[in-house]
């Protein structure tokens, strides 16, 4: 048999060392967490980022061209535009992307927008049906807490409505410049009327973004091989571009 004394004492030895290593376990937890602490803050951080709201306009409208085009712009102004159609009449339909940085002004516009339009929820089609179709248009807002589409045709909301107006504009300077591209590297004659045609729609505040098609009007003003007017026409759109983004 084991004395009284002894095996008190090996009662407390045996408490002391379950409690030495539980306190162990427990240093040792804290100081896995405190390392943790960067990764975990630069994972919230990614959450941030990754949670950025962005805006998307899309038209489907059978017959016209392009017949299907798309812009995405985010909270940091960074903006692509995807379009099917044909560059020229002979040409081929085909899939079109460009990225660009849209103005200061229009991405906080744009945002503003969309929060007055309650970022799309709810209908905003105004369900009249003796209206003209002018293409099925979707808008819809996403960020880490919403994801929200809506579809119209024509939205009585003056918000969306704004929206609607800016993306088209929007659009239209990217299919200028898709042209100008092309027309600058097959058939140069064409240059001049349509850059006539895009000064007079961007005078007339038809255009949007003119600073997105910058580098393909660079590209005009800088060739030597076409006439003075072209490239003073692409002189000019540069300048109004630039003026639209403060530059």
């Amino acid at each position: 048999m084991i004395p009284a004394r002894l095996n008190r004492t090996l009662l407390i030895r045996a408490f002391q060392i379950r409690y030495a290593n539980r306190c162990f376990a427990i240093g040792a937890m804290l100081v896995t967490a405190m390392s943790s602490g960067p990764s975990m803050a630069h994972q919230a951080a990614n959450g941030t980022a990754a949670s950025a709201a962005t805006v998307t306009f899309t038209l489907d409208f059978p017959q016209s061209n392009p017949e299907h085009y798309s812009i995405a712009i985010d909270t940091s102004g960074n903006a692509r535009y995807e379009c099917t159609g044909k560059v020229a009449q002979d040409s081929e339909e085909e899939l079109y992307r460009a990225r660009f940085q849209v103005s200061a002004g229009n991405r906080e516009r744009i945002f503003s927008l969309a929060k007055q339009a309650r970022y799309f929820t709810g209908a905003i089609d105004s369900s009249k049906g003796n209206l003209a179709f002018t293409g099925a248009k979707v808008l819809s807002y996403q960020d880490g807490q919403r994801s929200n589409t809506a579809h119209y045709n024509y939205s009585n909301l003056a918000p969306v409505q704004q929206l609607t107006t800016l993306f088209q504009n929007m659009a239209a300077t990217l299919e200028y410049g898709r042209r100008l591209a092309y027309y600058h590297r097959y058939q140069k004659l064409a240059l001049d009327d349509e850059l006539k045609r895009m000064q007079t729609q961007a005078r007339n505040d038809e255009l949007s973004e003119i600073q997105s098609v910058g580098p393909v009007l660079q590209e005009i003003l800088d060739d030597a091989s076409v006439i003075n007017v072209v490239r003073a026409r692409a002189k000019e759109l540069i300048e109004m571009g630039n003026g639209a983004t403060g530059h």
